[in-house]
């Protein structure tokens, strides 16, 4: 019998330390607003026109995939241009929390649950969570365009439905 010379080696096969971090940066210069992302509300009214930039998975728009994000494993992250006289529609996300937090301009976002309804503001540099099952919706009354962060708890969620009644509950995507 051979003697003992300890544990075989271990044979490492994984990427260098920077190819791996360098796949999971998503730089401003390499990113482009996708203003179709939400078409299918926009075609259906014009106020719902805005765009997402995605940095991080590909959110909660219905948007399959994108090959220049990060790829997303615990939530996503993507910004999202407000025109002015812009409308997030009222929508649930029954399966994650979602986040806001303002860069730039403002937003008043609306609620209902339950048969409740509340309204507040964000301005710069505010932040909202939004519990998953509250419906939520916001509108750019203001005459400069908003810039908003939007992290969403899941790394591929649920595409949100709209209230029932809404005209949007009908309307068939892309």
């Amino acid at each position: 019998m051979a003697p003992d010379s300890g544990p075989a080696p271990v044979e490492t096969t994984a990427e260098p330390l920077a190819a791996r971090i360098e796949t999971r940066i998503a730089r401003y210069a390499t990113r482009t607003y996708d203003w179709d992302a939400l078409k299918f509300q926009a075609d259906f009214d014009p106020k719902y026109r805005r765009a997402q930039m995605r940095y991080m998975g590909t959110g909660g728009t219905g948007v399959d995939t994108d090959a220049n994000t990060v790829p997303s494993e615990h939530f996503t992250f993507s910004t999202m241009v407000l025109p002015p006289g812009c409308e997030g529609p009222l929508h649930v996300h029954d399966d994650v929390e979602e986040v806001f937090f303002m860069l730039r301009g403002r937003v008043r976002l609306f609620f209902e649950d339950g048969g409740e309804t509340w309204e507040t503001e964000l301005g710069e540099r505010d932040l909202i969570s939004v519990p998953p099952g509250v419906y939520r919706g916001l509108v750019n009354e203001w005459d400069e365009e908003a810039l908003m962060c939007v992290m969403l708890g899941a790394s591929k969620p649920r595409i949100p439905t709209y209230p029932p009644d809404h005209p949007l509950a009908s309307v068939k995507r892309g």
